[in-house]
Order: structure tokens, then C-alpha cells, then sequence
């Protein structure tokens, strides 16, 4: 197989994960070399136990991968592994970083300066207001937003940055087949279509489980120079994202909120915890400059 095929296959196989592609590829280089390889072999990896050898070994995650070839080039559907030079420097400092990228668009703005937006799903018409206006400020000043293609807060900030005609990241947690949530297909179809990129770690076909979406935050925070919490309740996934960012050394900001409403309880906490309260994008630039 040629090297798109090799990381379609290991894409393919259910419960092998980034830490255990790095640990099969740091005992044998070659991937081509893994299906030739008996199972006592295999087990002998890290974090590869005897049912996920089985699997490696099971010639059926090696059938129709022509057919995901076929429709990623047709599709203009680019794969990235972490060895390619496209590959974002930035999460390759992650603890976990993805061993493959499936982009649509333009791949180099993954390596650019960018700030990610997030927050909560079912936001306020403040939070709307302010991470539309914030991301179109920013992106008027050439910094590059990503955000999750999420309902909410997500959603106006990839619409504020494409409001000032400038390029937005989306990193989704399904097959870039598709579009969840659907009633943001054409805000991702814009997206790649004017110079952005919608990323995802996972294979056509893959649906958006549940978690694949804390998964997927550790590559927004990691593609990232900072990141920005616009709301966020008591518990929100939000939060899981601003943790991923916290371990990976970046700048944590976070707009204040109405201490009366339950969208404000995660933002006005990250602010009593030390992120810089932003009220303005020279809040954010400023520590950049």
C-alpha cells in the first residue's frame, strides 16, 4: 500500500488511537511492515492488547481503502500524517497529537497565528454578540480563529471571522463526509470554500460519537496560540478544552459575564482563577506584541 493507504488502514481499525500508532510506528517505522507481523509481535507493543493485535492483523480493515482514496481525491480531501511537512508544528508539542489530519481547504493556515473561540452550545444573544463581534475585531487584525463547528458560541465565531472576509479553522469530530450539527452544513461548505479549513482526526465514514468531541478539543487548543472562553456553565465540556490548553502552556482568556446567569459561572471562574478577563481584542493582541 502507498502511504495515503497505510494511514487509511490504521485510521480504520477500531480502538487503535494515537498513542498506540506512536508506539507501533516507534518499534516498527515501516507501516507497511505491521500487517506482516504476528500477533505474539504485535502484543509485545504498549497499550496493544491481544483482541486490538487481532484487529491490526484482520484483513478486512485493508479491503475498500481504494474506494476512501477515490472519494477523498475526488472530494479534494487532503491527509496529513504527522510525519508530513504540513503537518501543524503546534500540536506535534500536545501530549496526545493526532498521528493523521484529514483537511479540506487550505492546510497551511493550520502552521499560522491563530485564537480559538469556545463556549457554551446553548448560548445567551450576549454571548452570540460578543463572540461574533470579538472574532470579526480579531480577524480584521489577520489573526485566524478556530473554533468546533459546534450550535452557539462556535458557530459566531467562525461567522465573525468570515464576516471580515478573513479564513476560520473548524476541527469536527466526525468523517469530514459530513457535517454535524447538519444545520451547519453551509457554514462549513463556506468555510473551506473561502480559504479556511475544516479538519478532522477521524476517517470518512465516522460518525460524531460522543467522544470524539473532548477528543477533538485538544487539537483546537493545540492548533491555537491562545484561547478565548466566551461562556461557559458550572460544568461544560468548555472547560474541558481550556484544561487541554492549560497543560499545553497557552494563554487562557475569557469575557466576564452577568453573574446572575448559569452561562457565566465557567467564564467569571476563569477569571477568579487567573485567565485575563478581555474586554476588548487589545486585551488579546497585547499579549502577542
Amino acid at each position: 500500500m502507498n502511504q495515503e493507504k497505510e494511514w487509511i488502514w490504521l485510521s480504520k481499525i477500531d480502538g487503535l488511537g494515537s498513542k498506540k500508532i506512536q508506539a507501533l510506528l516507534k518499534k516498527y517505522p515501516n507501516i507497511s511492515d505491521i500487517p506482516k507481523l504476528k500477533k505474539e509481535e504485535l502484543i509485545q507493543v504498549e497499550g496493544i492488547q491481544e483482541k486490538l493485535a487481532e484487529k491490526i492483523l484482520d484483513k478486512k480493515y485493508r479491503e475498500n481503502i481504494e474506494k476512501y482514496l477515490e472519494y477523498m481525491q475526488k472530494q479534494d480531501i487532503k491527509i496529513i500524517n504527522y510525519f508530513h511537512p504540513s503537518y501543524p508544528e503546534k500540536l506535534k508539542n500536545i501530549y496526545d497529537p493526532p498521528m493523521v489530519l484529514y483537511v479540506k481547504g487550505d492546510e497551511t493556515i493550520l502552521n499560522e497565528f491563530s485564537i480559538g473561540i469556545i463556549g457554551c452550545r446553548d448560548c445567551t444573544s450576549y454571548g452570540k454578540e460578543v463572540a461574533y463581534q470579538l472574532s470579526k475585531q480579531l480577524a480584521q487584525k489577520k489573526v485566524h480563529i478556530i473554533s468546533g463547528l459546534a450550535k452557539g458560541i462556535d458557530s459566531y465565531a467562525h461567522l465573525g471571522c468570515l464576516a471580515a472576509e478573513e479564513r476560520t479553522i473548524a476541527v469536527i469530530g466526525n468523517g469530514l463526509d459530513s457535517c454535524y450539527p447538519a444545520e451547519n452544513t453551509l457554514l462549513q461548505e463556506k468555510i473551506w470554500k473561502t480559504g479556511g479549513a475544516v479538519i478532522s482526526e477521524y476517517l470518512i465514514g465516522t460518525k460524531p460519537e460522543k467522544g470524539h468531541f473532548p477528543a477533538r478539543n485538544r487539537i483546537i487548543s493545540g492548533i491555537s496560540n491562545g484561547l478565548l472562553v466566551v461562556e461557559a456553565k458550572e460544568k461544560s465540556g468548555t472547560l474541558i478544552t481550556v484544561d487541554f490548553a492549560l497543560e499545553q502552556g497557552k494563554n487562557i482568556f475569557a469575557v466576564p459575564g452577568n453573574i446572575t446567569s448559569i452561562n457565566s459561572y465557567g467564564t467569571n471562574q476563569l477569571i477568579r482563577e487567573g485567565a485575563k478577563i478581555i474586554t476588548s481584542v487589545e486585551d488579546i493582541l497585547e499579549e502577542y506584541s
